[in-house]
């Protein structure tokens, strides 16, 4: 139980953290075009204000492929697997509206 006191305040949230948040971004470079315009312009937009469950999602849609992703930004599919969890659809959402 200590151990998991002392990890969690010495865990840096994404906002307190440049590092962190560089990381993101340079994971928001995909290979298609348009997955980059989507992501980078949500970033410019909402970076600053993303919370880390907002930021745990982005990440889980960073591990999929570029043809996966679209599909999803798209609304041309539903999330699966270990995307389809209510924050990362709640993401989803505001990238497609974005």
């Amino acid at each position: 139980m200590k151990s998991k006191v002392l990890m969690s305040e010495t865990a840096s949230s994404h906002q307190s953290d440049p590092v962190n948040r560089a990381r993101l971004r340079w994971r928001a470079r995909r290979g298609l075009l348009e997955n980059d315009l989507i992501l980078t312009r949500f970033l410019d937009a909402h970076e600053e204000s993303m919370s880390d469950q907002e930021v745990d999602a982005f990440s889980r849609l960073m591990e999929l492929s570029d043809i996966t992703l679209m599909d999803l930004l798209m609304a041309k599919k539903q999330p699966e697997a270990e995307v389809d969890l209510p924050h990362v659809r709640a993401l989803l959402l505001r990238l497609q509206n974005a």
